[in-house]
């Protein structure tokens, strides 16, 4: 299927006017976003933690974390970022994806919006003809 690499922006938050255009490698399989932590100083992103990370090799690595906004299009979210060292790529992971409603189409190498769902109260619902919902009236 081949490897997608795609330009999104970033930045501290959503009000902070520096920003920086970088190129991920997209991995919807992947939960997390990794940008160079030279990247993520220059914009004033402070990490809060440090989380261990099991490699594809079996090997074990830490790294910190931080928060970042990420701009595509006009798409935009908040989401955590690992702070990547030398030898880390540049990857954008699926918990950014789906901040920004987004989701990735590996055949077209193109990120397109999520549908945005939101589940109601199931005891709200009650079956209705045929199986259809019918809403119950709260009192």
């Amino acid at each position: 299927m081949g490897l997608t690499r795609l330009k999104l922006k970033i930045k501290k938050d959503a009000q902070a006017r520096t920003e920086r255009e970088l190129q991920f490698l997209i991995d919807s399989g992947a939960i997390h976003t990794v940008v160079p932590r030279d990247v993520l100083r220059s914009l004033g992103i402070r990490p809060f933690k440090k989380a261990s990370f099991t490699l594809a090799n079996g090997g074990e690595i830490e790294r910190e974390i931080g928060t970042a906004h990420f701009i595509y299009q006009d798409h935009e979210g908040g989401a955590p970022v690992v702070f990547g060292e030398k030898s880390d790529t540049a990857l954008l992971g699926a918990t950014t994806l789906e901040a920004m409603g987004l989701a990735l189409n590996p055949l077209k190498r193109e990120l397109y919006p999520l549908q945005m769902t939101l589940m109601a109260d199931a005891s709200m619902w009650l079956p209705g003809p045929a199986g259809s919902p019918t809403i119950r009236r709260r009192r």
